[in-house]
């Protein structure tokens, strides 16, 4: 019978292609680690690894096994994290992760089907892209939203879905903005308050004005929307951002859409990784 732990033992030292890195990883000697991969070659009956020096490079064989490995052990950490969720209290547990910068309003509307109701229970965690995805890859999260497109590198296990559009306008204070005004004036003459880079909006907006031949006065950039929204609260002059984080402003009056910035739009992804038992409300949110 195959030897699950001589083969996540393979496993490791297939993906740290070195022997020495891989026994300080698990915790134990490098003759030993050695050993327990020559079980295995001995097992299958054929090599696994060619020495190059002191990096290993897998054989044929190798890879057909590590091909196997990654996905007996992703199966085996899918299992965990299922069985984490299983065991929340009551029900089971939508696991959320955003990104840090993302808009809080957008992140309401979007589970707006879970919050409505007692039936249904969400955790919501924040942090930077790299991290939510490796909590996700590990089946730690059950959905990660973003309005950033997730590295080339990650392509290849995550779903990307995009779940909605949303146009950036320039928005001010009422008392000096009663009506709608010209974009390319007010971008030429007005000081702003704009997303930080490297922030998709504010790469828009940069090409946006460059085309124009402008060149705005920025008094501020700002790389988080609920900070965006209190410096555009607070500063007199005009800030560029989705109506959706200012909307509760926009709605009572506080702040006015001066002006639509034609062709940028801010899209919202919800990242996911294919699973036997995903959460069921996860469709529920994609399909609304």
């Amino acid at each position: 019978m195959l030897n699950y732990h001589h083969l996540r033992y393979f496993w490791l030292v297939a993906h740290e292609g070195n022997l020495t890195r891989a026994a300080k990883k698990c915790h134990i000697a490098q003759s030993a680690l050695s050993m327990q991969i020559d079980a295995l070659e001995v097992y299958f009956g054929q090599p696994l690894f060619e020495r190059t020096g002191r990096t290993l490079v897998l054989t044929e064989a190798g890879y057909v096994a590590l091909d196997y490995a990654d996905a007996i052990f992703a199966a085996g950490e899918e299992l965990q994290g299922t069985m984490d969720a299983l065991n929340m209290p009551a029900q089971r547990v939508l696991r959320v992760g955003a990104l840090a910068t993302l808009s809080r309003n957008f992140q309401i509307t979007f589970l707006q089907p879970l919050l409505s109701t007692d039936e249904h229970r969400v955790s919501i965690r924040s942090g930077g892209l790299d991290v939510l995805i490796h909590q996700l890859e590990h089946y730690a999260l059950d959905v990660v939203l973003t309005d950033v497109v997730p590295p080339l590198q990650h392509h290849e296990r995550l779903t990307v879905h995009t779940i909605a559009q949303q146009s950036v306008s320039v928005i001010g204070h009422p008392d000096q903005w009663p009506a709608p005004a010209d974009v390319d004036l007010l971008l030429r003459t007005e000081s702003l308050v704009v997303p930080a880079r490297p922030s998709s909006i504010r790469a828009d907006f940069d090409a946006y004005v460059e085309r124009l031949g402008i060149v705005p006065r920025i008094v501020a950039e700002v790389d988080d929307m609920a900070m965006l929204r209190l410096v555009a609260r607070a500063h007199r002059g005009l800030a560029i951002l989705p109506p959706i984080v200012v909307k509760d402003e926009l709605e009572n009056g506080v702040l006015v859409e001066v002006a639509q910035l034609p062709g940028l739009q801010e899209t919202f992804y919800a990242l996911t990784v294919p699973r036997r038992y995903a959460h069921p409300m996860i469709a529920v949110l994609l399909d609304g």
